[in-house]
């Protein structure tokens, strides 16, 4: 039997990222993956160029029952500290909207710069490598391995960062939280996230036809709003706004959508109206937004006749409607092409600090398998890093 101080399940970025921390006082750690390469997340994410964080990045961009938790890992290990290991690495990048950081060239930069520390750290890397079982012992875990990593091994620590189910044919599953609900760690409810929203057959042929047009928008569910772009597609509404209201909907709530949500639409429509009054409604409202999108608000809303026989109420109507459109999504795109799993280990469970399970000592659970799941645009990679590096050092410090 082959022994190692600890053993993680997963080459994703919370799992390379506690890798290197916890081999970092000479600890022996195994990464396994039943992938047949390291970061296949990281590889595809941000168009093939990683948003690896985000400079805004607080606890607040954050969705838990707990919204605590992340405090402590993200305050140790912040965005800032990446962005100083990138640096060292002498990776380009370079910041988008909203704090959004991504690589100059390739998401490959930092795959390749995680296994080069990970391989610094004398850490042992086995892809196409399955998890057959894990059990608690008196001195840590047995693990069985099947796949080209066949082996039965003995270690101290079994670190989960398998992640959670979003992305199927990449291979994600529920295999974390079986893990965890085989310890007797509870598991949140959990459901798709980050994702595209659909439409029933009421309203989704008019979306068909519009399918491709994007404009700005503030969307609204509840009391929660993200302003950013929306996309309409042949199955409903994606975008980066959708995708960030997307974690906060739940079935049978609608959504509000205030197009060109920093402009006075009223004014806007009465100044045409001073202007040019005979000009049409529609063709006023064509000037405001995409045409397409111009022309079913109008149809749908029977705004016709030119701006003189309007009154200023009715333009302030129809600016409104502009501004505050409710439509009810009957669901959402799935798993299938969710960013994210919303919910999963519960924090209760959990030390903030060290993401140690409270009653199963060396059982660790870190990254997109843990009820925390951050906005669009670099949060969740730097959970991942956070998460990774806050068990790592716990790890490392405990056995040094």
């Amino acid at each position: 039997m082959q022994t190692f101080d600890t053993v993680i399940l997963g080459a994703g970025a919370a799992g390379m990222m506690c890798a290197i921390h916890a081999a970092s006082k000479g600890g022996r750690v195994l990464v396994v993956d039943h992938a047949k390469a390291p970061g296949e997340k990281i590889r595809i994410s941000g168009g093939g160029r990683c948003n690896f964080t985000n400079l805004g990045t607080t606890a607040k961009n954050f969705l838990s029952a707990n919204p605590h938790f992340a405090k402590s890992a993200i305050s140790r290990f912040t965005q800032h500290d990446f962005i100083a290991m990138v640096d060292r690495h002498r990776i380009a990048w370079h910041e988008k909207t909203l704090g959004q950081l991504f690589c100059d060239n390739s998401a490959k930069d930092i795959i390749e710069m995680l296994a080069r520390e990970m391989e610094q750290n004398g850490c042992e890397l086995r892809l196409r490598t399955t998890l057959e079982t894990v059990t608690k012992n008196e001195s840590g875990f047995t693990v069985a391995l099947g796949g080209d990593g066949s082996a039965r091994i003995q270690c101290t620590n079994f670190v989960v960062a398998c992640g959670g189910k979003s992305i199927p044919k990449m291979g994600a599953s529920g295999l974390g939280y079986q893990i965890a609900e085989q310890f007797g760690l509870k598991v949140t409810e959990t459901r798709a996230g980050l994702v595209p929203l659909t439409f029933g057959e009421d309203i989704l042929p008019h979306f068909r036809e519009m399918a491709g047009v994007a404009a700005d928008a503030r969307v609204s569910c509840g009391k929660t709003s993200f302003e950013e772009a929306v996309l309409f597609t042949h199955r409903g509404l994606s975008g980066p706004a959708i995708l960030q209201i997307s974690s906060y909907w739940r079935e049978k709530q609608p959504i509000r959508v205030a197009f060109l949500p920093r402009d006075d639409v009223a004014g806007q429509l009465m100044n045409a109206k001073r202007q040019n009054p005979r000009q049409q409604i529609a063709t006023a409202i064509a000037d405001l937004l995409p045409k397409r999108l111009a022309a079913y608000l109008t149809q749908a809303h029977g705004w016709k006749g030119n701006l003189a026989d309007a009154s200023d109420k009715k333009l302030a109507d129809v600016a409104a409607t502009i501004q505050g459109w409710e439509v009810l999504p009957i669901g959402s795109e799935g798993y299938r092409t969710a960013e994210v799993t919303l919910g999963g280990v519960e924090t209760s469970d959990l030390n903030s600090k060290s993401m140690e399970a409270r009653n199963v000592p060396g059982l660790f659970f870190i990254g997109e398998v843990v009820d925390v799941t951050g906005w669009l645009g670099g949060y969740n990679f730097q959970w991942a890093w956070s998460s990774g590096w806050a068990a790592g050092k716990a790890i490392a410090e405990h056995s040094a």
